[in-house]
């Protein structure tokens, strides 16, 4: 196993790797929606905060030579489940090629980390 440190990656909000490779298979730890220059602010809104989630993804893919087309699985965490659904998945939907979308899990919950609306996770597959 690889345990994958980015350095111009997002600031870790607990102790954790950005990503772990076995076999593979790269696992990428949830991200928030800031971004590493300013740990723990957001943008306001689903759309934006999606967006922003999104862009520390790619950071963390990109810096172990990856990118979104290696993407086999996500799972998307929001905590207004109801009224954010739609939004997040229309921005989420511009990430993927229609016939390559990964397979997904989303989930309402309590909370997340700086009062966020959003975390997504990923795994991937190195070609």
């Amino acid at each position: 196993m690889e345990f994958h440190m980015i350095s111009s990656g997002p600031k870790p909000v607990a102790p954790f790797s950005h990503a772990v490779e076995t076999d593979g298979l790269v696992f990428l730890t949830g991200q928030m929606p800031d971004t590493p220059e300013m740990p723990g602010v957001l943008p306001e809104g689903i759309v934006a905060q999606t967006h922003a989630a999104m862009a520390n993804l790619q950071l963390v893919l990109g810096g172990l030579g990856l990118g979104f087309e290696h993407v086999v699985m996500a799972r998307v965490y929001l905590t207004r489940f109801k009224e954010d659904y739609a939004a997040m998945n229309a921005t989420y939907r511009d990430y993927f090629p229609i016939d390559r979308l990964p397979a997904r899990t989303c989930v309402g919950v309590t909370g997340l980390a700086y009062d966020s609306l959003i975390e997504i996770d990923l795994v991937a597959r190195r070609p």
